[in-house]
C-alpha cells in the first residue's frame, strides 16, 4: 500500500534554486524560489524547503540543475 505524502522537486540554478511543493493528499502544489549560493548549493535548497514551512510525510525528492546542464552544454 502506497502512503500518501509529499514531493519536493528542486532545480539548482547559476542565480536562483526553484523550488516545487506537491502534496498528493490535498492534491496541491507550491513554488519558493530563493538566490543560488555557488559552492554551496544546498545551502539555497535548504532555505527554499523552509519557506514552506514544516515539511512533513516526505516521500521524494526530484532534483535536477540546470548548472550541470550548461556547463556540459557549454
Amino acid at each position: 500500500m502506497s502512503r500518501l505524502g509529499t514531493i519536493v522537486g528542486v532545480d539548482v540554478g547559476g542565480t536562483f534554486t526553484d523550488l516545487f511543493y506537491f502534496d498528493e493528499a490535498k492534491q496541491t502544489f507550491r513554488t519558493n524560489k530563493v538566490p543560488s549560493n555557488r559552492g554551496d548549493e544546498a545551502t539555497g535548497f535548504l532555505e527554499g524547503l523552509q519557506g514552506f514551512g514544516a515539511v512533513s510525510h516526505l516521500t521524494s525528492i526530484v532534483h535536477g540543475t540546470t548548472v550541470g546542464t550548461n556547463a556540459l552544454l557549454e
